[in-house]
């Protein structure tokens, strides 16, 4: 008897799979995780008909949302939201041409937001949401939240967090074809 163990083949080291297929592999994976965390962010949301939206813009006028000027874009955001001020531009330049009414929900009253407008420069109507109780009968818990209704007053997306200008526009071109 010897005190060595037996000898064994060598195993055959399997070659990596090719870069594409890995990067493949990974930007499935965040698609997935994007769109969970997506999903979650947005399912307090409200679906199917859109709520009412009514009441007083920032310079005082009565509002009261009519979708058959539509589609329209409904933007949630606060002045104390550091992502809507990385997008308050991309809606701007929608509401420059598109039907789009933003809600600022508790960012004051609207001395402040008006000032806050001024400031940045930003021409967009803006329904007032002091106490937060709009966004809360939209489902809005968090902002920025933006919702596309069809000219028929049905929500045809609705999303919170950060979303492109190109993104948005597209989801108003295809509501209009759906």
């Amino acid at each position: 008897m010897t005190d060595k163990a037996p000898l064994r083949a060598p195993d055959k080291a399997r070659p990596a799979p090719p870069r594409w297929l890995r990067w493949t592999r990974d930007i499935a994976f965040f698609l997935v995780v994007f769109a969970a965390i997506q999903w979650w962010q947005s399912r307090d949301l409200v679906a199917g008909a859109a709520p009412p939206l009514l009441g007083h813009l920032v310079d005082g006028a009565p509002f009261q949302l009519d979708p058959a000027r539509g589609p329209f874009l409904v933007h949630f955001w606060a002045t104390w939201c550091p992502i809507c001020l990385l997008e308050q531009d991309s809606i701007a330049s929608i509401a420059a041409d598109r039907p789009v009414i933003t809600v600022a929900t508790t960012s004051g009253d609207s001395g402040e937001l008006a000032d806050y407008l001024a400031e940045h420069r930003l021409q967009m109507p803006v329904l007032m949401d002091e106490d937060g109780t709009i966004a809360r009968a939209w489902g809005v818990s968090g902002v920025p939240s933006t919702f596309v209704i069809d000219t028929a007053g049905r929500i045809r997306h609705a999303g919170t967090g950060y979303s492109t200008e190109l993104g948005l526009r597209l989801r108003l071109w295809w509501t209009e074809f759906r």
